[in-house]
């Protein structure tokens, strides 16, 4: 019985400051403004993250504000295009080794002979590919020239989710003289500088693997089959 008696005279005193505390701010409204100052650091981050205000989000984006609020609102506010950008800025340039690439010679001894150049990402991580492969024919050091024909816009960065696949093809042109033949060549990719990484070996396929060509030349690469046989 002692212990509910301080209890509650305990209770009464402090019923008693608060009532007159609230007396002397002004009542409920003048609590609201003097507690303000004191929530306000605590409410700060709440307030910016459900603002709609354009002008206050990008005075937090200014301030460098936490790391996981910012993901947390591309996620929530952000679509594909933010989605893709920000996979994109992730992904590093594909060197070679994480890649698996295959070749298939479609369309031996006709009217649009090619080889089929299938590039797909092996590795664990998001990687890009940008321009035309860089493609030495058979024993032929010469670096193939980049078609004349081919759609503008290769200098983008093509972005190869773990599993993705990218597509180019070699155009061959065999004039019956003074042609060369190989059944593999050696392709290595370019940089955004322009500049050739690492050549690797590759084996043509096909019904007639062996291909032969008076001249020839790259398309860049696409996510989708320039030739589809």
């Amino acid at each position: 019985m002692r212990t509910s008696r301080i209890r509650t005279a305990a209770l009464a005193t402090v019923t008693a400051a608060l009532a007159l505390g609230l007396t002397a701010c002004g009542g409920a409204d003048g609590d609201s403004k003097a507690a303000g100052g004191d929530k306000a650091a605590g409410t700060s981050q709440s307030r910016s993250a459900s603002d709609g205000d354009a002008k206050g989000g990008a005075e937090q984006a200014k301030s460098g504000g936490d790391a996981k609020t910012g993901e947390r609102s591309t996620t929530a506010s952000g679509g594909s295009d933010e989605v893709a950008n920000k996979a994109t800025t992730a992904a590093q340039q594909c060197r070679g080794d994480e890649m698996m690439v295959t070749a298939v010679h479609q369309l031996a001894d006709q009217q649009g002979d090619h080889l089929l150049i299938t590039a797909s990402n092996e590795g664990d991580k998001p990687c890009w590919v940008t321009s035309y492969p860089s493609v030495k024919l058979g024993d032929d050091e010469a670096v193939l020239p980049h078609s004349k024909k081919d759609n503008p816009g290769g200098d983008k960065r093509i972005t190869l989710q773990s599993g993705g696949t990218a597509y180019s093809a070699v155009n061959l042109f065999d004039y019956g003289s003074k042609n060369q033949t190989a059944q593999s060549f050696a392709i290595a990719l370019r940089g955004a500088d322009g500049q050739d990484g690492p050549s690797y070996s590759v084996d043509s396929k096909g019904e007639k693997p062996q291909f032969r060509w008076n001249e020839a030349d790259v398309l860049n690469w696409s996510t989708e089959k320039p030739y589809d046989f």
